[in-house]
C-alpha cells in the first residue's frame, strides 16, 4: 500500500485515507478509547490480503470464564439459561470477563456468543441480522438445557438489539427477561457520533460525507454491512425508528435497564429507559443509588453495583428488578 495511511474513525473502525497526524487528532480530541488490536488485526488482513479476514467464529471463538458450558442443566431455583450479549465492537470474553463466572457461581446456566462479525470485527454488522444470529443462538441454548426459556443481559447495543429479537424474530415466546446494561435503546445524539462512523461515507455524523474514497478493498459489494450497526444505533435512525414504533416492550418479556449518568456513549443517558408497567419494566441509574459511583459506558459491565443489579433483576422470576431492591454501594 506504499505510503497510504487508513484513518480510522472513532472505536478505531478504518473510515478514510488520510494522514497518521489527522488520525491522532481526531482519537484526542474525542477522547475516545479505540480498541486497537481490533484496529490492526483488520487492517493487516485487508492489507496483506485484499480481502476480509476470517469471520471470529471460524478462527475459534474465546467464551468468558463460566460461560458456555452446554452440559448445564438449569435448577429449580435459577430455570432460566442467561446469555450475555456483547456490545459493538466488543467480543464476548472481553465484554463479560467479570460478571459471566460470578452469575455460574451465583448457580446460573451462563452462555455467550459473538455476533454480527464484519471484516473481522464484532458486533459491527446490520443489527437485524445480528438479531437473527442471536435467536439461533437461543435456539441452540434451548436446545441443551431443555429450558422453555431465557434471560438475556446485554451491553450497550446487545442491551437493545435483543429487542429486535423479540419484537420481530418470535423472541417473545422464548425470551423471559431483557437486562439492559447502559442499553442504546433510542439511540446517541451524541455529536460526532461515535456510533456513526462509515468508512468513506461518513465524518462522524455531524458533516457532509467525506470526499475521500474508502481504500479500494473495502469499495468491494460487500461494503453495505460494513459497521451498519454503528450508524443504525443513532437517533432518528430508520432502524430505531422501527424497532420503537408502537411501543417500547412486547408481550410478557420483562425488562430492566442499568444507566449511568456518566455515560459518554449513549447520551442522552435518560434515553436507555424503557416506557411501559411497573410490572413489566424497570428503569434504574446506578447513581441515585450510588451518589459517588463513576463508572461510564465502557466498563458498566464490570461495576460490582451493576453485578448487583443484575442479580437482583434474574432472582425476580415474577417481574422485571424490584424497585423496592437497593444495592450496597462498597
Amino acid at each position: 500500500m506504499g505510503n497510504t495511511h487508513v484513518e480510522y474513525g472513532l472505536w478505531g473502525f478504518p473510515t478514510a485515507l488520510g494522514s497518521a497526524s489527522s488520525r491522532r487528532r481526531l482519537e484526542t480530541m474525542m477522547h475516545f478509547r479505540a480498541p486497537k488490536f481490533l484496529v490492526a488485526a483488520a487492517v493487516a488482513m485487508l492489507a496483506l490480503t485484499g480481502t476480509a479476514g476470517p469471520s471470529l467464529a471460524a478462527t475459534g471463538d474465546v467464551s468468558p470464564p463460566g460461560a458456555n458450558d452446554f452440559s448445564c442443566k438449569p435448577s429449580a431455583a435459577h430455570p432460566y439459561p442467561v446469555i450475555l450479549v456483547p456490545g459493538t465492537y466488543e467480543t464476548m470474553a472481553k465484554n463479560w470477563a467479570v460478571m459471566s463466572p460470578q452469575l455460574k457461581n451465583a448457580g446460573y446456566c451462563v452462555f455467550s456468543l459473538n455476533y454480527g462479525v464484519v471484516f473481522t470485527v464484532p458486533a459491527s454488522g446490520p443489527i437485524e441480522d445480528s438479531a437473527a444470529e442471536l435467536g439461533s443462538f437461543v435456539t441452540k441454548v434451548l436446545r441443551a438445557t431443555k429450558a422453555k426459556q431465557v434471560d438475556l443481559v446485554g451491553h450497550s447495543q446487545g442491551g437493545m438489539m435483543p429487542r429486535y429479537y423479540i419484537k420481530f424474530l418470535g423472541g417473545t415466546k422464548t425470551v423471559h427477561a431483557l437486562v439492559g446494561i447502559s442499553p442504546s435503546n433510542h439511540g446517541t445524539t451524541l455529536m460526532p457520533n461515535p456510533l456513526s462512523y462509515v468508512p468513506g461515507v461518513s465524518t462522524g455524523g455531524d458533516g457532509a460525507p467525506s470526499t475521500v474514497a474508502a481504500p479500494a478493498t473495502l469499495t468491494a459489494p460487500s461494503l453495505g454491512p460494513v459497521n451498519a450497526a454503528a450508524s443504525e444505533q443513532a437517533a432518528g435512525s430508520a432502524f430505531l425508528t422501527k424497532l420503537n414504533a408502537g411501543g417500547d416492550i412486547q408481550g410478557s418479556v420483562l425488562y430492566t435497564t442499568i444507566a449511568t449518568t456518566h455515560d459518554e456513549v449513549v447520551t442522552p443517558y435518560q434515553s436507555q429507559a424503557l416506557a411501559g408497567p411497573t410490572t413489566q419494566v424497570t428503569n434504574v441509574v446506578i447513581q441515585n443509588f450510588c451518589p459517588l459511583d463513576p463508572i461510564e459506558h465502557d466498563q458498566t459491565p464490570n461495576d460490582p453495583v451493576v453485578l448487583r443489579l443484575v442479580l437482583a433483576a434474574l432472582n425476580n422470576a415474577n417481574g422485571p428488578l424490584p424497585p423496592s431492591f437497593t444495592p450496597s454501594c462498597l
